[in-house]
């Protein structure tokens, strides 16, 4: 037979209703502190999730400009060298055929040296040719030399178009061991620095700048291009 009792929990002596009371409330607010950082930590899961959405797309904006960019800079390059073929070359054959050259052919659209594999060892913008010389011009915007024309904010060495084109030079020397015409440079330009131009010459190149919509040599009384 089971017993029953209608009597109250065992509290322990002492305690007054008004503590027991106090307890429940106390678990109570603890419980919908603890309701209330679980929901808020939902949320910040919610957002964090957006954000990262957010970030994706932002990535993949940045992603798509750069592309975009380098289409644009690929368009500028073409435009340059379009440049450098429609109002560059022509003027260079005739301000070089005023100085008794005669060139009877002409690369415009670039000319590239291959070694035997099929690589490039080095690309002229223009090149002319006749039966006793071969003039390779390179083509700038503004020509760099390095050193006293270069920006305070830009220490490169390397940005030196003078030492870049006698390189150039030398590989097309070896290139053409057999051939015994003689090669010569010019460096053309829009915009030249102070102190640039003196700065070809002294390299033994011609400078060819923009006058107008055509070309001119830039070519002091005694002045003697260096031959490779």
């Amino acid at each position: 037979m089971i017993e029953t009792s209608n009597s109250l929990p065992n509290y322990p002596q002492g305690v007054t209703f008004e503590q027991v009371w106090a307890m429940f409330q106390e678990t109570d607010r603890k419980f919908q502190e603890t309701d209330r950082i679980v929901q808020e930590t939902a949320l910040l899961q919610k957002e964090n999730a957006l954000l990262q959405k957010e970030t994706d797309r932002r990535f993949k904006e940045t992603e798509r400009l750069v592309k975009e960019t380098s289409k644009q800079m690929g368009r500028l390059n073409n435009s340059f060298g379009e440049l450098a073929e429609h109002l560059v070359a022509p003027g260079v054959v005739d301000r070089f055929n005023e100085l008794g050259f005669h060139f009877d052919a002409i690369a415009e659209r670039g000319f590239k040296l291959f070694d035997k594999k099929g690589n490039i060892k080095a690309e002229i913008d223009i090149l002319l040719e006749n039966s006793t010389c071969i003039i390779a011009v390179e083509v700038k915007s503004s020509p760099k030399i390095g050193g006293k024309d270069k920006d305070k904010d830009n220490d490169n060495d390397n940005d030196n178009d003078i030492e870049h084109h006698k390189k150039r030079l030398a590989i097309m020397r070896e290139h053409w061991q057999g051939d015994k015409r003689k090669i010569l440079g010019a460096i053309a330009g829009a915009v030249f620095k102070k102190g640039v131009k003196e700065a070809i010459l002294d390299a033994g190149f011609y400078v060819l700048e923009q006058s107008g919509d055509t070309i001119k040599i830039y070519m002091p009384e005694g002045f003697k291009p260096s031959e490779w």
